[in-house]
C-alpha cells in the first residue's frame, strides 16, 4: 500500500509555516526592543505605562540630570541599588533566582528590584507581580543596562519614579513638597524622598510644606520616610564612603551647581511646573 503523502505534508507544512512566523515575530520583537532601548538614550517621552495606569491629572515635568542634586542621586543608589555602577548586568543572577524561588513559594521578596528593573517596569509594564511581567522586565532591563550609561539610567529613573499620588519625577516632587528646584534639594530632603518610593500613593504633603510625618499621616508611610532619612540611607552612604563616592560609581564627578548657567533651560526645572502649581491650588495652597 502506498504512503498517503499528500495528507502527511499538509500538517508538516502548517507546522513549518507557524514555526517560521514565530521566528520572524521573535526577531522583530527583539530588534524593536533593542531599537527602543537605544532611542531612550536621547528621548524622554512625557508618559509611561505607570503614569497611564495612574490616570489623569498626572503631575510631571522632565529635568536633566545636570540639574538634579547629587545628594538625591546618591540617595537613590544607597536606598535602591548600591551595585548599580559596579555590577555587570541589570541584576545579579543569584538574586534573580532567589526572588523567583521566593515568589514561587509565596515567600517575601528577599532583595527587591534593581534600578534598571524598576525603570523598565515604570516605562513599559504593569504593577502586578506575575511571572510574565517579571520575565519581560528581566529581558528589557538587561537591554537597557547594556545599551545605556548608568548615568542615563539614573536620569530616566529619577524622571519616571512615582513620588506621590499621580506625582511623577524629581522635578515635580521637589517643587511640590519642598518648593525648591531639584538642584537645591538637601541631603536630608533627598533621603526623606527615598522613603516615598516604596509606597507613593500613601504619602501626603504637609500643610506647610515638606513630607507629612505628623501623627495624622499614614503610619506606614511615616515609618518608611523616617527610616530612610534617619537610618537606612545615611548608613548605606557611610558604608560606601559618602555621597561623592556613591555618585562616582555611576560616572558623576561634578555637582548640579556646576551647571547653574544652564538651569534656566527648559530641562532645568528652575521654576515651579504648571502641573504642580495647579495641584497646590486645588489643595488650597498658595
Amino acid at each position: 500500500m502506498k504512503p498517503r503523502r499528500g495528507k502527511d505534508r499538509k500538517p508538516r507544512g502548517r507546522f513549518r509555516r507557524a514555526l517560521r512566523l514565530t521566528a520572524v515575530v521573535s526577531v522583530v520583537a527583539i530588534v524593536a526592543s533593542f531599537v527602543t532601548a537605544i532611542a531612550y538614550n536621547w528621548i524622554t517621552p512625557p508618559r509611561t505605562a505607570f503614569m497611564l495606569e495612574a490616570g489623569e491629572p498626572t503631575v510631571y515635568q522632565y529635568a536633566s540630570l545636570d540639574h538634579i542634586s547629587r545628594y538625591t542621586v546618591a540617595s537613590v543608589i544607597a536606598h535602591e541599588d548600591e551595585e548599580l555602577g559596579t555590577r555587570v548586568g541589570a541584576f545579579s543572577m543569584n538574586d534573580f533566582t532567589a526572588r523567583a524561588q521566593a515568589f514561587a513559594s509565596g515567600q517575601p521578596d528577599p532583595s527587591g528590584s534593581t534600578v534598571p528593573q524598576q525603570l523598565v517596569k515604570n516605562i513599559f509594564l504593569w504593577p502586578s507581580q506575575d511571572p510574565l511581567r517579571k520575565g519581560i522586565e528581566a529581558g528589557l532591563s538587561e537591554e537597557f543596562d547594556f545599551l545605556m550609561p548608568k548615568s542615563r539610567i539614573m536620569e530616566l529613573y529619577l524622571n519616571y519614579a512615582q513620588f506621590g499620588p499621580k506625582l511623577f519625577g524629581i522635578c515635580a516632587a521637589s517643587w511640590y513638597y519642598f518648593n525648591t528646584p531639584p538642584s537645591q534639594l538637601t541631603q536630608y530632603e533627598s533621603e526623606q524622598l527615598m522613603g516615598v518610593l516604596p509606597d507613593p500613593d500613601n504619602v501626603r504633603r504637609a500643610p506647610s510644606g515638606g513630607l507629612d510625618i505628623s501623627a495624622s499621616a499614614n503610619p506606614e508611610a511615616v515609618d518608611l520616610i523616617n527610616g530612610a532619612a534617619n537610618v537606612w540611607v545615611p548608613q548605606q552612604l557611610a558604608g560606601m564612603g559618602g555621597w561623592q563616592a556613591a555618585v562616582k560609581t555611576i560616572g558623576i564627578t561634578d555637582t548640579a551647581a556646576d551647571h547653574a548657567a544652564t538651569e534656566g533651560n527648559p530641562d532645568g526645572c528652575s521654576t515651579m511646573p504648571q502641573d504642580v502649581a495647579k495641584r497646590l491650588q486645588s489643595e488650597g495652597v498658595g
